[in-house]
């Protein structure tokens, strides 16, 4: 099967330098992201308490096992479908098309959000679902290929990107947090579908910046097969919303009756299944070039890693949001300010400490010395368990009734970031650099899959806050994210050896 690789005719793009040294490109994708994440984030720092609000002053009055859940699905499916928009855009529309109808798809399930009933509320998180889907992935996917393989600048153009990430994480909490909690819910998810508008049309004025990178499928070189495989793929694209539609008509008419514990479950087995029969496909296929086999078997090390460390991480917009509004005191020179406001501490961090891991990385390269992929992603799961471990004590002082400083949620969010920034920009540049040509956009959303395993697992975890001692709960996973750390410790080696010259 022969390909062109998106890097073998790079755009013009990939000789610019006008962004801080880096390709004008790097700006829409920059500023896309930014707002996409103000949206996300927006939204998600006031979801918990929405949906866990009475009734009565406007919110949808879930018990926690049931508002556990529901994040947990949520935050899955978001990044679970990154695997479904990645196909589409290989094999239909390019990863530029897909990045613009992502974006549409966000900023009317944030609107949807506003609406007063339950159904509303589920259409919404379809909506955010399949458009979150469709861009994330997608918008990463062309960052790399803004550059051409072996430029020294990808992985510090990647934590420049991961910046604009949490400038969107940073400002989202303080305005949309603010409007939710002392207003009203509804307006908070308005202003944060307000800013994906914004995102898009920066994108769609900035679009020409970004050359070819991404504006086409991937192609076979053959133009037949590839007039072929988009017409089997829309049509398979067609089937599987048929189905899901199916699915949905049976829902309503209670034909089969769904809860949120069933679908929680089955996509924990779906979850779980997926991974296995890609991986399965990708090492011993022979559809693969022996080098893309050996790859594909790093990418495997990575994902794990990847999938445990968002486990833990995660608890910051379920569990740690929940600890923040009932065990912290949150009063500081004596304004008490809202709980959604320790989600831009974290963004804090990021955008103080970014520049510094770009510098260091760049920094250690120069002298030969910048540690591998795999060696940073065990440094990144050290950091996230000891940063769990420390909220022990404070939640032993909270279980005798006592609201703990603020500081101790503050220093875990500082511990997290420093793991984030070691594993999560590192990835992303990882994943475009192991991946094969012909199935780029495929290979960056099964890199999400390991995300949308997390905050699954992160969910689960959640959801048993009000079931088990929180000091249970939190060093259990503490525990096992310091455990999986070491294991990467000893993979380290042979895992570079798979990476075939790729660090």
């Amino acid at each position: 099967m022969t390909t062109t690789p998106p890097d073998a005719q790079p755009s013009q793009a990939q000789y610019d330098t006008r962004f801080f040294g880096h390709p004008r490109g790097l700006a829409t994708l920059f500023f896309t992201e930014m707002w996409e994440r103000f949206s996300y984030y927006g939204m998600r720092a006031i979801l918990i308490f929405y949906m866990t609000d009475k009734i009565v002053k406007g919110g949808l009055g879930f018990n926690d096992d049931k508002a556990g859940a529901v994040y947990g699905l949520y935050t899955a499916m978001v990044y679970l479908l990154c695997l479904g928009g990645g196909w589409v855009a290989d094999r239909i529309v390019g990863q530029q098309r897909a990045v613009l109808l992502g974006g549409l798809f966000i900023a009317a399930g944030e609107f949807c959000l506003m609406g007063p009933s339950q159904g509303a509320f589920y259409l919404a998180l379809v909506l955010l679902m399949v458009g979150t889907g469709l861009l994330k992935g997608n918008v990463s996917t062309i960052v790399g290929q803004l550059y051409r393989q072996g430029d020294p600048r990808r992985d510090s153009g990647f934590s420049i990107f991961y910046m604009g990430i949490n400038i969107g994480a940073l400002i989202s909490p303080i305005f949309c947090g603010w409007v939710g909690e002392r207003i009203s819910w509804r307006l908070g998810f308005g202003l944060a579908g307000l800013g994906m508008l914004a995102g898009l049309i920066q994108y769609v004025l900035g679009g020409k910046y970004l050359g070819d990178a991404g504006l086409r499928p991937a192609s076979t070189g053959d133009a037949a097969k590839d007039a072929r495989q988009r017409r089997n793929a829309l049509w398979a694209l067609g089937a599987g919303l048929a189905v899901f539609a199916a699915l949905g008509v049976l829902g309503a008419t209670g034909v089969i009756a769904f809860t949120v514990a069933l679908i929680s479950d089955s996509l924990g087995w779906a979850l779980l299944g997926i991974p296995v029969v890609v991986f399965t496909w990708l090492i011993f296929s022979h559809t693969w070039t022996a080098e893309e086999r050996k790859r594909s078997a790093a990418i495997l090390v990575l994902f794990v890693a990847s999938a445990v460390f968002w486990a833990s991480f995660e608890q910051a917009g379920s569990s740690l949001s929940l600890f923040a509004e009932r065990s912290t005191d949150r009063h500081i020179f004596g304004f008490e300010f809202p709980a959604s406001w320790f989600q831009f501490v974290q963004p804090i961090f990021v955008i103080a400490l970014a520049p510094v891991f770009a510098w260091l990385w760049m920094a250690l390269n120069r002298r030969h010395a910048e540690p591998s992929s795999p060696a940073k992603f065990s440094m990144g799961l050290l950091w996230a368990g000891l940063a769990l471990a420390i909220l022990v004590p404070a939640s032993m002082m909270a279980a005798h009734g006592a609201l703990v400083s603020s500081w101790w949620l503050t220093g875990t969010y500082f511990m997290q970031t420093i793991g984030e920034l070691c594993l999560s920009p590192v990835g992303l540049s990882a994943m475009t650099k192991l991946a094969p040509a012909r199935a780029a956009g495929f290979m960056m959303g099964i890199w999400f899959l390991s995300i949308s395993i997390g905050n699954w697992l992160a969910g689960k975890a959640a959801s048993l806050y009000s079931s088990i001692p929180l000091p249970s709960l939190f060093g259990i996973v503490a525990g096992c994210t310091i455990v999986a750390a070491l294991v990467l410790v000893i993979l380290i080696r042979p895992t570079v050896r798979l990476m075939s010259g790729v660090n």
